[in-house]
């Protein structure tokens, strides 16, 4: 008979910690552990090496939740990056990482060698990444693998904002307990496009709410459920309205 899985209490880890008992412990030994960012394996040990709060995500995902603003491609994520050059048949992607990605001009939906996407430097484009060898130049995809659709990917429009945030507020507004973007939404109409990488596209039908949603995220880093929505309520009546 299979045992529950116990719940992690957010514990600090320090670079050379090792986690294995602890881990093994959480999710029992005949589970396949998958190690985010932050941890790497060592013999059959798993090893910290970065600082920051332990995480774990069920089944069997741990990663470490730091604040960082550089970021490390890992391969299925989805990013946001500005097109800084071209090498043949593929694009140069800075997406804030150490090097460069690649994304090739045949991986957008529909796109043939008559017709393709002309891109140029500075335009942005949202994608996933499908490598990520630390012996390789990452690559891109704007192509879902599994069905060949775009599934929003692709260029992203020329209107709007791009901002950087820190990877741990990526994270943060992204999991489902995190109630910022919902409540926005309730105040004003806006979209977003939002990379694993810290890079998130802000559009709206005004500047000033363009500008407030970008200040209410940039603060939300450190602010509780509670928090956000006292502050939501409180700016929104006396500014977001009226913008």
């Amino acid at each position: 008979m299979k045992c529950p899985a116990k719940e992690l209490d957010a514990s600090v880890v320090m670079p050379g910690d090792i986690i294995t008992e602890q881990v093994l412990d959480l999710i029992g030994k005949n589970e396949r552990v998958k190690l985010g960012p932050g941890l790497r394996q060592g013999n059959d040990s798993i090893v910290v090496c970065k600082s920051g709060i332990l995480r774990h995500k069920q089944p069997s995902m741990f990663w470490i939740d730091s604040h960082q603003k550089r970021y490390v491609p890992i391969k299925g994520e989805n990013v946001l990056g500005v097109i800084v050059g071209k090498i043949g048949d593929a694009y140069k992607v800075d997406i804030g990482s150490s090097d460069y990605v690649v994304l090739n001009n045949l991986f957008f939906e529909g796109a043939t060698k008559r017709n393709r996407p002309n891109l140029v430097n500075g335009d942005i484009v949202f994608g996933k990444l499908i490598s990520a060898n630390k012996d390789m130049e990452p690559e891109l995809s704007c192509i879902d693998q599994s069905s060949g659709k775009a599934n929003g990917m692709g260029p992203v429009p020329s209107n709007g904002l791009l901002i950087t945030v820190p990877l741990n507020l990526v994270r943060k507004i992204l999991s489902p307990d995190c109630v910022l973007l919902p409540e926005m939404g309730k105040y004003f109409g806006f979209e977003t496009l939002i990379g694993m990488n810290g890079k998130i596209h802000l559009t709206s039908h005004s500047d000033k709410h363009i500008i407030a949603i970008m200040n209410m995220i940039t603060t939300a880093e450190y602010m509780t459920n509670e928090q956000i929505l006292e502050s939501l309520s409180s700016n929104t009546a006396d500014n977001w309205q009226t913008a």
